[in-house]
């Protein structure tokens, strides 16, 4: 097979393990398409940025609605937080693996490292994600391929394993001396994006699931924001300044009610209902939360009650 006529996939998080296996790929001659995917919990962006500094054009796929629904019931558990990064992963390396087949892709490749990560970089959690996602040898972790299995890739010769990495465990002083080899000068810290490995939003998170099992991506961008209360089937959301403000508002459904001061300084308040209590109940319990979080707030003070949106 001739090389430089084969194309692989590459999930791009948008840190240096996977700039990296995209850097090392296109070197190797390997036309490199990365991948990278958008849900209610990481966005692109960071992504985006690091595939331009490797000269290359990022795809992106939503599929919002189906990490919704797997983040409800991961079958393979949960890490500190709420975050079920092998489920997460899985979904990922099962989406990549339908475009792989329907638009002719050689092979996916990511930028795990084996043992980085305790949960879901181990060899047991590797193998896990091959089985189950039906694309046993189609996957290459160009960091580790010397200290893995071989590929189907490597059996065609469509890549060398001499001239890949045998790279594992936590530390990064090795992907630091690539990087300079590289030339990528800017990268992030490996904290990674996804929010649902923060312990204060995973409270949060865990909370609506429990009161509100069918819960929606608003809702959960909503509770990112601000204070987050309950009171009955009541959700309150007070934001901490005035960008917060903004997105509380612009986050608002049909039925909300949404408090915004205007005659003072003040937090907008948004009240949600979850069953059918009435809006004299809503209004009553938004203005009790605009006192509580209002300074000076004068005698006379005004709220304003913004319209619903029109769908």
């Amino acid at each position: 097979m001739k090389r430089g006529k084969n194309k692989c996939l590459v999930l791009m998080s948008g840190g240096l393990d996977s700039m990296l296996s995209a850097k090392i790929l296109k070197e190797e001659g390997i036309e490199v398409t990365p991948l990278c995917f958008k849900s209610f919990f990481f966005s692109f962006k960071a992504a985006e940025k690091a595939a331009k500094q490797i000269g290359l054009k990022l795809r992106v796929e939503d599929f919002s609605k189906e990490h919704l629904k797997m983040l409800k019931n991961p079958k393979h558990g949960r890490g500190k937080a709420i975050n079920p990064c092998i489920d997460c992963h899985l979904l990922m390396i099962k989406t990549a693996g339908k475009i792989m087949k329907k638009e002719g892709y050689d092979f996916i490749a990511t930028g795990e490292v084996l043992g980085q990560r305790p949960m879901s970089q181990n060899i047991n959690s590797l193998n896990l994600i091959e089985k189950e996602s039906g694309l046993k040898g189609l996957i290459v972790r160009p960091l580790s391929v010397k200290v893995l299995p071989s590929t189907i890739p490597e059996k065609l010769g469509i890549i060398k394993r001499e001239n890949f990495y045998d790279i594992s465990g936590r530390s990064r002083n090795r992907q630091i001396e690539l990087a300079k080899k590289f030339k990528i000068k800017e990268y992030p810290s490996p904290a990674g994006g996804c929010i649902l490995t923060d312990i204060n939003y995973s409270k949060k998170l865990f909370e609506l699931l429990e009161k509100v099992p069918k819960f929606t991506g608003n809702d959960a961008e909503l509770i990112k924001y601000g204070r987050v209360f309950w009171k009955n089937d009541l959700l309150i959301v007070v934001p901490r300044d005035a960008k917060e403000c903004e997105l509380v508002a612009n986050l608002r459904k049909r039925g909300d009610v949404v408090l915004e001061p205007h005659n003072f300084s003040g937090p907008t308040v948004l009240v949600r209902k979850y069953k059918k209590s009435p809006q004299s109940e809503m209004i009553d319990c938004g203005v009790e939360y605009v006192e509580t979080y209002s300074k000076n707030l004068p005698d006379d003070f005004i709220l304003k009650l913004l319209p619903s949106p029109k769908s």
